[in-house]
C-alpha cells in the first residue's frame, strides 16, 4: 500500500469515527471497506497502471465521506474533501482530478463515461451481487427510516429493491458480469419469491376475512357440530357401560348355574340358598335394566308433506323417514335446505331429543349400577347371616 493510501485510510477512518452521525447504518466505514474489497477484486482481473489503481483506491476511500456534510449531493462534498486532503499532501493535480471524476461517477442513475468510472460504480453496488445483499439492504432501509427520509414496510422495501435491480441498476465490467451478475439474479429471484409468497398470504387473508364477513353464522354451525358430536360420544359411553354390566352379570349367572346350583341340594349347603337367590335376582335385575338402557325406541318412520311445510318433522333423525320412499325423502330434504331457519330448527330438535335420550340412558344406568352394588352388598350380608345361623344350630 502506497504511503498516501495509508494516510488517506487513516484520515477517512477518523472522519467516520468523529464526524459521521451514528444514524448512518449503511453509509459508513464498513461500507467503504466493502467497496474497497470489491475494487481490489475487479483489479485482479484487469491490467491497469499503478496510477489508475491508486486513483481507484483513493476515490473509494473518499467516495462517501461527503455524508458528514449533506446527504444530497454527497458525491460533490466527497470530491471536495478528497481534493483538500490530497492537495495538502502534495498529490498531483491530474491525480486529484481523476479521483474526483471517479467519485462523481458513483452518482446513482448516472452512466459512467470511463473504465475507472465503471469500476467504481460496480464496486459501489457490488452488494447487489453478493451473499450479504439482504443484510446490507436492511441496513439501508433502517438508515432511511431513522433519518426520517423514507419509510418502507418490509413489503414495500421488497418492491423497491426489485425495481432497482430490474430497472435502475446494471453491472458494467466483465468481472462484475461474470462473477456478480449470477448472484444478483439469485438475489432478485429470492425477492420475487418473497413477494409472491407475501401476495399469496395477503390474498389468503383477504379470502379468509371475506369468508368470515359473508358467513356470520359460522360460529353457530360450529356450535351445532361440536354439541352433536359430544352428544354422540356420550351416547357411545353409555352404551359401552351398559354392555359391560350386561356382560359381567351374564358371566356371574352362568358361573352360579354351572358351579353353585348343583351343590344346593346338599343339606349341609342349605345356608347358601338365600344368598344365592338374592345374588341371582339382583344380577337378573341388572341385566334387564342394562337392556332397557340400550334398547332403541321404535318410531313410525313416516311423515307427510304437510309435516314438512309446517316444519313439524325433523329430517336429521333417521327414525322419522326410514319407511319413506327415496323420492319423497329427497323432496323433503330439498325443501329443508331452502330454508335456513328450518335447517337450524331441525338441528336444534335433533340436539334436544338426543339430550332427552341421554338423560334416560344415564338415569337407568345410574339405577343399574346402584342395583348391582346393592345386590353384591346384600348377597354378602345374607351369606354372612346364613352362615352364622348355621353355625349356631350345630
Amino acid at each position: 500500500m502506497a504511503a498516501i493510501e495509508q494516510k488517506a485510510l487513516d484520515y477517512v477512518l477518523n472522519i467516520f469515527k468523529t464526524q459521521l452521525p451514528n444514524t448512518y447504518l449503511y453509509h459508513n466505514f464498513t461500507h467503504t471497506q466493502r467497496v474497497l474489497n470489491s475494487v481490489n477484486e475487479i483489479l485482479t482481473d484487469l491490467n491497469l497502471s499503478d496510477e489508475d489503481k491508486l486513483t481507484l483506491r483513493l476515490a473509494t476511500l473518499f467516495h462517501d465521506v461527503g455524508y458528514i456534510s449533506s446527504r444530497t449531493n454527497h458525491e460533490h462534498e466527497s470530491a471536495k474533501i478528497a481534493r483538500a486532503f490530497l492537495s495538502d499532501n502534495g498529490v498531483s493535480e491530474s491525480l486529484i482530478k481523476a479521483v474526483e471524476q471517479c467519485i462523481l461517477a458513483t452518482t446513482f442513475d448516472k452512466e459512467p463515461q470511463s473504465l475507472l468510472g465503471q469500476i467504481m460504480c460496480d464496486a459501489d453496488t457490488s452488494h447487489f451481487g453478493k451473499s450479504y445483499f439482504e443484510e446490507t439492504s436492511e441496513l439501508l432501509r433502517k438508515e432511511l427510516e431513522i433519518q426520517n427520509i423514507a419509510f418502507y414496510t418490509p413489503d414495500n422495501w421488497i418492491d423497491e429493491n426489485i425495481k432497482v435491480l430490474t430497472e435502475k441498476h446494471r453491472f458494467y465490467t466483465n468481472y462484475a458480469l461474470t462473477y456478480w451478475q449470477p448472484e444478483k439474479e439469485k438475489n432478485l429471484s429470492r425477492l420475487i419469491k418473497k413477494k409472491k409468497k407475501r401476495e399469496a398470504q395477503i390474498e389468503k387473508e383477504k379470502l379468509k376475512a371475506k369468508y368470515k364477513k359473508e358467513s356470520p353464522e359460522r360460529g353457530i354451525q360450529t356450535f351445532y357440530r361440536v354439541a352433536l358430536r359430544n352428544h354422540m360420544k356420550l351416547s357411545d359411553i353409555a352404551d359401552t357401560k351398559a354392555n359391560i354390566l350386561l356382560s359381567v352379570n351374564a358371566i356371574i349367572i352362568s358361573l352360579v348355574i354351572s358351579n353353585l346350583l348343583s351343590k344346593l341340594d346338599n343339606p349341609s349347603n342349605a345356608y347358601l340358598i338365600l344368598p344365592t337367590v338374592i345374588f341371582v335376582l339382583f344380577s337378573m335385575a341388572s341385566i334387564v335394566m342394562s337392556i332397557i338402557a340400550t334398547r332403541p325406541n321404535v318410531t313410525r318412520g313416516k311423515f307427510t308433506k304437510e309435516d314438512v311445510k309446517n316444519k313439524n318433522v325433523n329430517l336429521t333423525f333417521f327414525g322419522n323417514f326410514h319407511k319413506m320412499e327415496l323420492e319423497e325423502f329427497e323432496w323433503a330434504v330439498n325443501e329443508l335446505l331452502q330454508d335456513k331457519d328450518y335447517v337450524y330448527s331441525s338441528l336444534t330438535k335433533d340436539l334436544y331429543f338426543l339430550g332427552k335420550v341421554l338423560d334416560r340412558k344415564y338415569r337407568i344406568l345410574r339405577m343399574t349400577y346402584t342395583v348391582f352394588m346393592i345386590g353384591i352388598v346384600v348377597s354378602i350380608l345374607a351369606f354372612g347371616i346364613s352362615f352364622q345361623i348355621m353355625q349356631s344350630q350345630m
